[in-house]
């Protein structure tokens, strides 16, 4: 059944899944009330509900616009039911900003294969990511995918290499001239991230512990297969689908590297793993699989969501 509705790419699905979102978003909510009591914090929490929207578009945007998979939703939809696995996610601010920008960086690195404006290309997605490092630290390591979007396609001229370093003094200056304003506090979240932490006793419940199963085992159906197709993809697209699938491995990088480490921090992971699964779903002939793994994840996400309400 839900593989069905979303084996399209129609405007009832998107209607469908951002009402799921703030459904979801706003349950989630009602576990602590304070933020109601302040028009600021609302403002807050209606802001950081449309950047998780926005990541949802920009998912499917890179999906559909680079043919990454068919004329399908199951990418989004994925990313949603990894949000509700997930539920810390939605409260994670820091998270859900940096999460977006390298999104933003993502698309445009994904772009770059047309070879249309690819020093622009370049300089927007150094500096969306060196903007994602100052909400949280470790989204440096997506830097490295700039560096391989250039060996794909524009290597051959040397002020390519340039202009990553360039993005980094551009965000820098206006980040110190921010820190300068606000004073030296500002600076003290980056310092207390730059140290990595490989502990992983963090779970508040079992139902954090589980999730994490759970998704790692979904990892591993997704990436599986998605690695091994990537040489019969056609030509054109293997570089933007290597792309892919090295988001995911540096999302999980920036989840074992983060210190104060909880769930949320798999957020980096959610689309290119969706993007994975919407290929692993649409080549599966058999639509009773189909169904069966996406009512499946559909149905652990939710209860594992409500059991942490």
């Amino acid at each position: 059944m839900l593989a069905s509705i979303f084996s399209k790419s129609r405007p009832i699905n998107y209607v469908l899944i951002g009402v799921s979102l703030v459904i979801f978003y706003f349950l989630y909510l009602l576990k602590d009330m304070h933020w109601a009591e302040h028009y600021y914090l609302v403002a807050q929490k209606l802001g950081l509900l449309v950047l998780l929207g926005g990541s949802l578009l920009v998912t499917g945007f890179i999906t559909l616009k680079n043919t990454l998979t068919k004329a399908n939703s199951y990418a989004i939809v994925l990313f949603l039911f990894f949000l509700v696995l997930f539920p810390t996610t939605l409260v994670n601010q820091n998270i859900i900003v940096a999460n977006f920008f390298l999104l933003l960086a993502l698309r445009r690195l994904i772009s770059l294969q047309s070879l249309i404006s690819p020093k622009e290309k370049i300089f927007d997605a150094s500096f969306w990511i060196f903007a994602a490092t100052l909400f949280h630290f470790w989204c440096i390591i997506y830097i490295v995918l700039v560096f391989i979007s250039i060996v794909f396609h524009v290597s051959r001229d040397y002020r390519n290499w340039i202009i990553p370093f360039i993005a980094f003094f551009a965000v820098g200056v206006i980040y110190f001239m921010v820190g300068l304003i606000a004073g030296h506090t500002f600076f003290n979240h980056i310092m207390d991230e730059i140290n990595p932490s490989f502990d992983f006793t963090y779970f508040e419940n079992i139902y954090q512990n589980i999730a994490l199963a759970i998704f790692a085992a979904i990892a591993a159906l997704f990436a599986g297969p998605y690695i091994v197709s990537i040489s019969s993809k056609p030509l054109n697209l293997q570089a933007s689908h290597k792309k892919i699938l090295f988001s995911f491995l540096a999302g999980i990088a920036i989840y074992a590297l983060s210190a104060a480490k909880n769930n949320s921090f798999l957020a980096f992971t959610f689309a290119p793993l969706a993007i994975m699964g919407g290929n692993y779903l649409e080549g599966q002939d058999n639509k009773w699989v189909r169904e069966a793994v996406v009512c499946g994840i559909a149905a652990i996400a939710i209860f594992i969501y409500l059991m942490q309400l």
